[in-house]
């Protein structure tokens, strides 16, 4: 069968669709990255003080961490339908409810990672005469930064993947697609955005696990000299 009479037979693999279609599936790529990206940010954004507040101060710990997981058991329908009279059937209605599931393991990993530094470092550096701020930048975060960019690579996949119900107000990205195609099941446009969506996952968990070996390069001399 050719690639031109694919669309009509409605077949799962078509060259045709994605010739004809390449506009749309490049604008609903671009669309999908960039919500993911600005939720992810901000989720970093928010949870970084949430965390370093949790940690300060016990007694703020159980509500910080009680409030962030209370949020994720949330369904992303009702989620959506909550906010929605805040921000109507807009992309910040996305956002904002892809911010709030990010937090409860964005908090966790930050806190997991702080506390995971070795107190003779933190005593070293007070030694030095290093105040809170500086030992929090140049001492305690790069030690963390292992626990956080885990917890970064599974909120970014997560959210790759949450992403897509965004189209529920016509903000899923590849998640439009999905949804058009599902009702009338037009095969190459259900598996090209699905397969799409399985590669932004893919191609962002790796950008992130780069960054991550660039950013804390002690612990590939520390697993090489354990395999050795």
């Amino acid at each position: 069968m050719s690639t031109q009479g694919c669309l009509a037979a409605n077949d799962w693999i078509c060259g045709e669709y994605l010739r004809s279609r390449s506009g749309e599936l490049i604008d609903a790529t671009v669309q999908h990255v960039w919500i993911t990206a600005v939720s992810v940010v901000i989720g970093l954004l928010v949870a970084f003080p949430l965390a370093l507040l949790a940690r300060g101060r016990p007694a703020f710990a159980a509500p910080v961490l009680g409030l962030t997981t209370l949020l994720y058991t949330i369904p992303s329908l009702a989620m959506f339908s909550l906010l929605l009279p805040f921000f109507g059937l807009s992309a910040g209605l996305v956002i904002t409810g892809l911010v709030l599931y990010s937090l409860t393991i964005l908090v966790r990993n930050i806190m997991v990672g702080l506390d995971s530094v070795p107190e003779e470092a933190r005593e070293a550096a007070r030694g030095m005469g290093y105040g809170s701020g500086r030992l929090l930048w140049e001492v305690e975060l790069p030690l963390a930064l292992p626990a956080l960019m885990a917890g970064l690579r599974i909120v970014t996949v997560s959210t790759v993947a949450l992403t897509t119900v965004g189209s529920i107000v016509g903000r899923g990205g590849l998640g439009n697609l999905i949804s058009e195609a599902v009702p009338t099941l037009f095969k190459a446009q259900v598996l090209t955005a699905s397969v799409l969506c399985v590669l932004l996952a893919v191609v962002a968990d790796l950008l992130l696990l780069g960054v991550q070996r660039l950013l804390t390069p002690w612990t590939r001399i520390r697993a090489a000299k354990a395999v050795s």
